[in-house]
């Protein structure tokens, strides 16, 4: 068994390289930073294989498509986020984030899901956000491509099951989580009150062993976490006008000192 993630470097990919591995997959781990899927490979106890690429090279993630015939579980985790209001944004930055959270994942989604249909076996988790289910006034790029990638997951997941395909396709929908996102993105989710933060912020541990948990039980959409699950029930019933003054009033306590 074998299974490639992107992102493998941080967070939720890294999480999600370990848990497979300890579930007996061998990993290919994809990511630009070679000291850190270095390291990665020195813990787990599996095979692993490095890919030092830039997935928002188009024709760097094709070329890693072509593993797909050796490949059982895709994970497309690789993905970043720009915060600020869209007229002061660097477009330069928004363009690559793009290039990242949508280009990237759907190359490798289509050119994957093509090789596992041919066998008839296979999964693809694909790493979108609660985001994608809100519009997002100060995120707004980051959450229109993470909403991208839920609806694309959720349109494909239907043309296979019409096809009678045995092969998964799922979206990991999560709230905030302690990685290394805030950081890039230059916001902060803490609230300032420790038990409120822990009820919000999950660790990366709990959202990747729960995300692979549902992806094995054939879930579609997976959203980790009580909080964020209600969140996403109440977007139903709230107007998207109204969505959209809550989430710039939350976005705008996100900001950090620059």
């Amino acid at each position: 068994m074998k299974a490639l993630v992107t992102g493998a470097s941080s967070g939720l990919g890294r999480e999600m390289a370990r848990i497979l591995s300890k579930m007996g997959y061998d990993i290919i781990a994809v990511a630009r930073r070679k000291d850190r899927l270095e390291e990665l490979a020195a813990e787990l106890d599996t095979n692993v294989e490095i890919v030092v690429a830039d997935v928002t090279d188009i024709d760097q993630c094709k070329k890693i498509a072509e593993r797909a015939n050796d490949v059982d579980v895709l994970i497309n985790n690789a993905g970043f986020g720009v915060f600020g209001d869209l007229c002061s944004t660097d477009l330069d930055r928004e363009l690559k984030m793009i290039d990242t959270n949508i280009k990237a994942l759907h190359t490798m989604t289509k050119l994957f899901v093509k090789e596992f249909k041919k066998r008839n076996s296979g999964y693809i988790l694909n790493v979108a956000s609660l985001a994608s289910f809100f519009p997002g006034p100060l995120f707004g790029a980051y959450y229109a491509s993470k909403s991208y990638v839920l609806r694309l997951t959720q349109a494909l997941s239907e043309e296979l099951r019409r096809e009678n395909i045995n092969v998964h396709v799922c979206a990991l929908c999560p709230g905030p989580v302690k990685t290394e996102f805030g950081k890039v993105a230059n916001v902060s989710f803490g609230t300032g009150n420790e038990s409120a933060n822990k009820a919000v912020i999950l660790t990366c541990h709990d959202v990747a062993e729960y995300a692979i948990k549902q992806m094995f039980r054939k879930k579609q959409v997976i959203i980790p976490g009580t909080m964020m699950k209600i969140a996403a029930f109440l977007r139903r019933i709230v107007p998207d006008k109204a969505l959209a003054r809550v989430v710039y009033i939350i976005q705008g306590k996100k900001c950090m000192a620059r």
